[in-house]
Order: C-alpha cells, then sequence, then structure tokens
C-alpha cells in the first residue's frame, strides 16, 4: 500500500517536500514507528534528521499521532520538528 509522506520545516529543507512510499499490505497495519524506522533505515539525510536522537513530531490524516498510532491505506503522514514558542 502506498501512503503519503509529507516533512515540514528543518526536515523539508533536506529531504524535500514529500514522497510516497510503498509499505507492506499484509498483516497488521504499519505503525508510525515502523514507518520512521523504515525511513531510516535508508541512510544519508533519512537517518540524519529522523533518527531516534531526533525530537521529531508526526501526524496521520492531520491529526497528531504517537509511535504506536496505526497507518491506514492511503494515508498521508506528516513529519515535523517539535514547536517551541517564547
Amino acid at each position: 500500500m502506498k501512503i503519503q509522506v509529507r516533512y515540514f520545516a528543518s526536515l523539508r529543507e533536506a529531504l524535500g517536500a514529500g514522497e510516497a512510499v510503498e509499505v507492506s499490505a499484509s498483516g497488521p497495519a504499519p505503525t508510525v514507528l515502523a514507518l520512521r524506522e523504515a525511513l531510516i533505515a535508508r541512510g544519508g539525510p533519512h537517518a540524519r534528521v529522523l533518527g531516534r536522537d531526533r525530537a521529531v513530531r508526526c501526524a496521520v490524516n492531520q491529526a497528531m499521532a504517537e509511535d504506536t498510532t496505526p497507518i491506514p491505506p492511503s494515508a498521508e503522514v506528516a513529519f515535523f520538528p517539535p514547536v517551541t514558542g517564547g
């Protein structure tokens, strides 16, 4: 199944606006964590900006999501840095 992945702020600068990602359609729905780990496994800029040591927030279909959130078919998943104000 295809998932549309979008990147925002500094992640967009490193990875571009987004990409379509193919994930396994068999078995249970993939989670946000599984998608992030698959992107990190690509190495290069993906590993650098999405690494587990980096603070990254996520939304699935424009709703804030946690690592354990399942990703439904044809979903849009957005990754972005946490926003701080002051």
